[in-house]
């Protein structure tokens, strides 16, 4: 790692996918960094095992202690439940940030709990996988992924200046916004495809019979469409408690889509509707 960085130890609580990929970007790209990790009994041994991290913290005020950089990886609930404590052992100086995927929350009670000294910088890396823990990390999961900051642009703090870095260095693309705004963003490209993922499995299970129709008969496409449906309760538990209102406003526009479309069933409209859809379809692939 350059001499003059300021993140010479940096503490990451929670060590399952996003805090288990970005310790392990951290231990790629800056070698002379120690990585502390905090977590389950369990998960944290196969942190260790795997060389995830360095050092292991008994609870959040050792692992805390002395880091210049916090990273909280837990859960959205358990981040927000974590706060206190974090800012209650963070040293003078330290960049604390998380990477919980709702912000609007998390920023209230972190605006509650942090003072002048240590900083809070709220983010969220749009970086997950249906499969969840320690054994999916990847170091390069980071990579051409958009990754949310929460404040604005030119904030000119060095430890924000030296985090966007650090971000950059591994891969990810740094994007400002507000808490509110993000939790709108995100409840329309990242919660509303989860469910709508559910859902669509919902219907698949509830239509199929007893001879395994019309399940035996699917093919790559459904397994593409319903790739989400992989990801466990625990994950969006919290989420969804936090962003009810953007989700719920969320599927009210898709179920306005899905009248729409089934009106124009029997109609050449509905060739509009597709190229509307191949046209995003374009657009997203080309940001890959």
């Amino acid at each position: 790692m350059d001499a003059t960085s300021p993140f010479r130890r940096v503490a990451v609580l929670g060590t399952g996918l996003i805090g288990g990929s970005f310790a392990l970007s951290v231990r790629r790209h800056y070698p002379d960094v120690t990585v502390v990790g905090f977590d389950r009994a369990s998960v944290i041994d196969r942190a260790i095992a795997l060389g995830v991290v360095h050092e292991v913290g008994n609870d959040i005020a050792s692992a805390v202690s002395g880091a210049d950089l916090v990273y909280i990886a837990l859960p959205v609930g358990a981040a927000i439940e974590a706060l206190p404590a974090v800012a209650a052992a963070a040293r003078p100086g330290a960049l604390v940030t998380d990477a919980s995927s709702t912000k609007t929350a998390t920023c209230r009670i972190a605006e509650q709990n942090f003072g002048s000294e240590a900083r809070f910088l709220g983010g969220h890396p749009i970086a997950g996988q249906e499969s969840s823990g320690i054994e999916r990390a990847d170091g390069e999961l980071f990579r051409g992924a958009p990754y949310a900051l929460i404040g604005r642009e030119d904030d000119n703090d060095p430890r924000v200046i030296a985090f966007i870095a650090l971000l950059r260095r591994i891969g990810a693309s740094p994007e400002w916004c507000d808490a509110e705004t993000h939790d709108w963003a995100v409840g329309i490209v990242s919660h509303l495809p989860q469910l709508l993922s559910i859902a669509l499995a919902r219907v698949v299970q509830d239509e199929t019979d007893e001879t395994g129709l019309p399940l035996s008969l699917a093919g790559r496409g459904l397994r593409d469409v319903l790739r989400l449906a992989g990801s466990p309760y625990s994950v969006w538990r919290d989420i969804c408690l936090t962003n009810a209102d953007n989700i719920s406003r969320a599927l009210d526009r898709l179920a306005q889509a899905i009248d729409h479309l089934r009106t124009r069933l029997a109609s050449r409209e509905l060739e509009t509707e597709f190229a509307a859809a191949n046209e995003l379809y374009k657009i997203l692939n080309k940001s890959r």
